[in-house]
This record gives C-alpha cells, sequence and structure tokens, in this order.
C-alpha cells in the first residue's frame, strides 16, 4: 500500500504493483538525465504538459528506483506500464505532483 503523505504513488507494470517515489535521489537522478540545473528548471520543464516517451522513462525510472525498486531505466522501456503510454504519462503526472505539489491556479 503506498503512502501518500510520503508522496509515493502506484503503477501497475507488466501486471505488477509498484510503488514510485521521487526521493532528492531520484530528483538528483532526473536532472542529471534531462541535463536541468536545478529543480526549478525541472519544474518548469514540465508546467507547459509537453512530455516525450524518454522523459517518461526518466520519471517513471527514477521513481521505481527512488522507492527501493532496482529497474534500470533500459528494462523499463520494455516493460508494458498499464494504460500504455497515456497510462505512464499518467504515473508521471502523480509522481511530479506528489514531488512538486499540484499546479497552482
Amino acid at each position: 500500500m503506498v503512502n501518500t503523505m510520503r508522496g509515493e504513488v502506484e503503477a501497475k507494470i507488466d501486471g505488477k504493483s509498484y510503488t514510485l517515489c521521487l526521493t532528492l535521489g531520484a530528483l538528483a537522478e532526473l536532472e542529471a538525465a534531462l541535463q536541468s540545473n536545478d529543480l526549478n528548471g525541472l519544474a518548469e520543464r514540465f508546467e507547459n504538459g509537453r512530455i516525450s516517451a524518454r522523459d517518461l522513462i526518466a520519471i517513471v525510472g527514477a521513481g521505481l528506483r527512488g522507492a527501493g525498486n532496482a529497474i534500470s531505466n533500459d528494462d523499463l522501456a520494455k516493460m508494458n506500464v498499464e494504460g500504455g503510454a497515456a497510462g505512464a504519462a499518467k504515473v508521471a503526472a502523480k509522481l511530479l505532483a506528489a514531488a512538486f505539489g499540484e499546479p497552482h491556479q
């Protein structure tokens, strides 16, 4: 069971439920993978809602490893996220919202 107070989300990948979390270490990994200088740059990158498949793999992969799952991005790219690309995008959005908070309107 996920702990939303810790920023955890759940995803079904290859038919198995996984807990994901963007810990500080996972965010640092994400900054490096996406060549962002800081957390603000990372947040700004996703604010417009445009995201690549490579971004989805990086976000979901970092979330998996942040929660203790030893799954590389290369392995994740070969796996099936429930709901396909749209499902992966929803998982990524939930992870980013948990890490950075809900967007202010």
